[in-house]
């Protein structure tokens, strides 16, 4: 099946599933750029109370594991020096062959909602796929995630293997103590969690730093000493690779770590 045809035929699913959204994916162009958008955006929307047939799990998992081939994969284990337990990469996480991304979540776990957002949560869901939101669903039950903690799922489309998901503070004015031991305890439950599971290479994003409002520069510092001081005291701690993504991130944790 041709790639378009593929893409009209998981819209049609996901517009049976949530009709209401007929009428306004009909005005969109009939080009295969804006008709994936339109596709990300369906499954951004979709409610996992709602019922999808598993021939669309099925069909969207191999069309997500295809165009995460075309944008080639890296291999975790390629990027770190000799000896060395900690990296910093920069690019898209979702290209990482790791053990396990981080994701930076929302107090649901159920990935974003806000159609084609471009945050770390509706990136790696959409990658992903929608078995990811139906496993967060599954795993929460209705609950909040307390901030700070971590919970793990498969990667489904992924190339990682798993996604440790971990809420991080909300900055609303003045940083406080409070936000700074939060987000400490985001990056040690996610290793705690890696080394109960065995893992053996963790990429986290800069969580709490994009609409969460962590300072950029402090985040860095506290991710830095959480991470050495976890593998200081864990011989067996995963290997860690800090993925930023803007210029300022890396400039930033390169300044740190040297």
């Amino acid at each position: 099946m041709k790639r378009e045809d593929i893409i009209e035929r998981l819209i049609a699913f996901l517009l049976d599933a949530i009709p209401e959204y007929k009428a306004e994916a009909a005005t969109i162009p009939m080009d295969i750029p804006s008709r994936r958008y339109l596709l990300r955006c369906l499954m951004n929307v979709w409610d996992p109370h709602r019922t999808l047939p598993a021939a669309y799990f099925s069909l969207e998992q191999a069309f997500l594991k295809r165009e995460t081939e075309e944008k080639v994969p890296v291999e975790a284990r390629t990027l770190f020096a000799s000896g060395r337990k900690v990296t910093i990469w920069q690019g898209d996480i979702t290209r990482l062959v790791a053990d396990a991304i981080v994701n930076a979540a929302n107090s649901a776990m159920l990935g974003c909602f806000m159609p084609g957002h471009n945050c770390i949560d509706n990136a790696i869901h959409s990658a992903a796929g929608l078995e990811l939101r139906k496993a967060c669903y599954e795993l929460m039950q209705g609950r909040e995630e307390p901030t700070g903690q971590a919970k793990l799922t498969p990667g489904f489309a992924l190339p990682a293997r798993y996604v440790l998901h971990t809420v991080g503070p909300i900055v609303r004015g003045e940083v406080t103590a409070r936000d700074h031991e939060l987000l400490r305890s985001c990056y040690l439950s996610c290793l705690d969690v890696a080394q109960a599971h065995h893992l053996e290479t963790v990429a986290f994003c800069c969580i709490s730093t994009g609409v969460f409002h962590f300072p950029h520069r402090a985040a860095a510092e506290i991710a830095i000493d959480a991470v050495r001081d976890y593998q200081a005291e864990h011989a067996d701690a995963p290997r860690v690779i800090f993925n930023v993504f803007k210029d300022e991130d890396r400039e930033i944790y390169e300044d740190i770590l040297r």
